[in-house]
């Protein structure tokens, strides 16, 4: 039976593979996005893929798992995320129970033994077994690393993490392996295809930019966000994605506190298909601007220039 990694790599054989196997799944990737996921693959790197949220980092992640028939295993990134929340911890309640199992057992456990060493060498083997794998709960990491066929690792905003986080990682990311000290060293089988993302709240480290391909994603040129649009959207007329992109990139060039994200577009492009629109008018718009705008001050520096942007956009 052919497994899921091997039908992976059977899928990345080029850059044009990539971009015609995400476009399959409703990812349209740039060559650029493609080449970084091809080099990644064959040299065994995770890719840091930087933007404005909203540009399709995440979704990256996710299209590609489902390309490539693998599972996708996230970690959300947080302030203070430690270890026992990233890699592993003990179960707790179950060596509770244990504990209480061997206390009721004591006298069997002691029985035969003729002194004091003797029953700490007995018990010594007892305390092993509560730090073996029967009583290990393994977090995200631990789970991409110990798939037998391969995973991918959704590292979902990093730059949220603290730099304490940042510097444990650098092992998994480097050797693809974990020390654990009551276990040892857990290496994985199939290195994971790793993707982490950041909004650039905070500047991440050289060293974990040196164990990393680069990838960021920009906001799109009208053409390729029209053909995201089309994909993410089916059933959108033609005339409509033309002038709703064009008003968005309109939107863009404005001075706004929060410029709107391609998933914003897709999600303006299925209200208004909602709303059963073929083109664009100024009520509608102004009617459904609230999902493309999150601040109340935008709506109030673009209410006015609305009426001009509508008939820009219509003339596409």
């Amino acid at each position: 039976m052919t497994s899921p990694i091997d039908t992976a790599a059977q899928k990345i054989t080029s850059v044009d593979a990539i971009v015609e196997g995400l476009d399959g799944v409703g990812y349209i990737a740039s060559h650029r996005i493609a080449t970084s996921i091809f080099v990644a693959q064959n040299l065994t790197k995770p890719i840091l893929v930087e933007g404005s949220a909203g540009v399709g980092k995440t979704e990256l992640a996710l299209s590609t798992a489902n390309w490539l028939g693998l599972p996708l295993i996230r970690m959300q990134c947080y302030e203070g995320l430690d270890e026992s929340k990233a890699l592993y911890e003990w179960k707790y309640g179950k060596q509770l129970l244990y504990t209480q199992i061997l206390k009721d057992k004591m006298g069997d456990v002691l029985t035969g033994t003729s002194g004091l060493d003797e029953a700490m060498d007995k018990l010594h083997g007892f305390s092993d077994l509560f730090f073996s794998e029967q009583f290990l709960e393994p977090r995200p990491l631990l789970k991409a690393l110990r798939q037998k066929h391969g995973a991918v690792l959704l590292i979902d905003e990093i730059d949220k993490s603290d730099e304490e986080f940042e510097a444990f990682l650098l092992e998994i990311l480097s050797a693809y392996q974990v020390s654990i000290p009551e276990i040892g060293t857990i290496s994985a089988t199939v290195p994971p295809l790793v993707f982490l993302t950041s909004n650039n709240m905070r500047e991440m480290g050289d060293a974990l930019k040196r164990r990393c391909l680069h990838l960021f994603i920009p906001l799109p040129e009208e053409k390729l966000e029209r053909r995201i649009v089309a994909a993410r959207v089916p059933g959108i007329a033609d005339r409509l994605t033309r002038q709703l992109v064009a008003f968005v990139h309109m939107l863009r060039e404005q001075d706004l506190k929060k410029l709107p994200s391609i998933s914003e577009t897709i999600d303006w492009a299925r209200v208004l298909v909602l709303m059963n629109a073929d083109t664009l008018d100024v009520a509608l718009v102004r009617d459904t601007l609230n999902v493309l705008l999150k601040h109340e001050q935008d709506f109030t520096a673009v209410d006015k220039s609305i009426p001009e942007l509508v008939n820009k956009a219509k003339r596409y």
